[in-house]
């Protein structure tokens, strides 16, 4: 019996790169990640029902493995952004958004 390729074995890689690519872009790479994460996860579950069935289940754990880590890495960015955010001093920000904006003679 000719043996089957799991599906989305290709797209949960390419997710699981993109999630790693754009995990420094304030999280965004949460979305895709968890995207392929949750995919891959779906496909072991085909793959435990009938194992002699389908031959790329290195391909599958390869993606989660990846999508794992961009999943971790993006949570730790945006756990990051968010403490920035939530401890920034705004009035030092704005005021020196302000000079700036008179330095180069730009009016409000």
């Amino acid at each position: 019996m000719e043996q089957q390729k799991l599906p989305n074995a290709t797209l949960i890689l390419v997710l699981g790169i993109f999630g790693y690519v754009c995990c420094c872009f304030a999280g965004i790479g949460i979305i895709p990640s968890a995207i392929a994460f949750i995919m891959a996860r779906k496909s072991e579950k085909i793959y435990a029902e009938n194992p002699e069935l389908y031959d790329n289940i290195s391909q599958i754990k390869t993606g989660k493995i990846v999508a794992l880590i961009a999943l971790i890495l993006s949570a730790l960015v945006a756990i990051r952004w968010i403490y920035v955010i939530s401890t920034g001093d705004w009035d030092a920000i704005l005021e020196q958004s302000r000079e700036m904006m008179e330095q180069y003679g730009i009016e409000e």
